[in-house]
């Protein structure tokens, strides 16, 4: 067996140069730093501060001038906004003056119209009032040669209409309907029959009789106690005696009255006649 020796001494002598590397790479840094210190107490590392203290007042520049872009930005937007609203306020306006303008002109054709109307109306009104007279005096003429039923109320009626015509407060309209409303009551008396009590004659020979009118064809009269029966002759015109009538008289004023069934009656017919003129 071999036996191994190992030198101490050598094995030092072998790491020492590594030892002198690390003294000279610490001795290195050394310097480095004090070069370092050098640099920041010289005026080159004025000139680096400077040029910091630059670009810090730089970067706060930027940063100012942003938020005064952002500031625009939103002014511009808050600005479009109204801007928009206006327009559509300014469509609006226009639409709401673009109907009145229409509502405006439809009113003047309105006016317009009613200016027409009122002329009308006033020629009408110059033109219906004769024809109102006419009509009044051709039914006072008419109840004159009438069979003389209802003397007095018929009378009566024709002289309200002559006061109506005079009347003022009393509209056009209303005028001729009230005309008009009496040619109707004359002419439901042609097609039905029609009982009533009044006096008959004059002075002392005045009487209350009963009446009975059958249309205008026939007016019968007889006396309360039945005693006297007669007819309107309108060819003589007067009353005439004629009890042979008597039934019939008494026939139809249970018709008129609705207390008897509808029969055919026998009455006094007179001649058919021309009227003056």
């Amino acid at each position: 067996m071999r036996n191994l020796r190992f030198s101490t001494r050598r094995v030092s002598d072998a790491f020492a140069p590594r030892r002198a590397v690390f003294y000279r790479s610490t001795r290195a840094a050394a310097a480095l730093l004090a070069a370092l210190a050098c640099i920041l107490v010289t005026p080159a590392g004025a000139q680096l501060e400077d040029v910091l203290q630059a670009q810090a007042a730089t970067d706060a520049a930027a940063a100012k001038s942003q938020q005064r872009i952002d500031d625009l930005t939103d002014r511009t937007a808050e600005a479009a906004a109204r801007y928009a609203q206006v327009l559509a306020q300014a469509k609006s306006f226009e639409q709401y003056n673009k109907k009145l303008s229409e509502q405006l002109q439809a009113q003047r054709e309105e006016i317009a119209s009613i200016k027409r109307q009122l002329q009308e109306i006033e020629n009408t009104a110059r033109e219906i009032k004769p024809l109102m007279e006419n009509m009044v005096q051709s039914l006072a003429r008419f109840v004159t040669l009438d069979l003389p039923f209802l003397p007095k109320e018929r009378a009566q009626r024709v002289q309200d209409l002559k006061h109506l015509l005079t009347r003022v407060d009393v509209s056009i309209s209303e005028q001729y309907r009230q005309i008009v409303e009496a040619f109707l009551i004359e002419l439901e008396y042609g097609h039905t029959l029609g009982a009533y009590t009044g006096r008959l004659g004059s002075g002392e020979d005045t009487r209350t009789v009963q009446f009975v009118r059958v249309g205008r064809v026939t007016l019968m009269y007889q006396t309360l106690d039945g005693k006297e029966t007669g007819y309107w002759d309108a060819t003589q015109n007067k009353w005439v005696v004629a009890d042979d009538y008597a039934e019939a008289f008494e026939t139809a004023l249970k018709m008129a009255n609705k207390t008897g069934a509808p029969e055919l009656l026998t009455v006094p017919v007179p001649v058919p006649h021309e009227a003056p003129s």
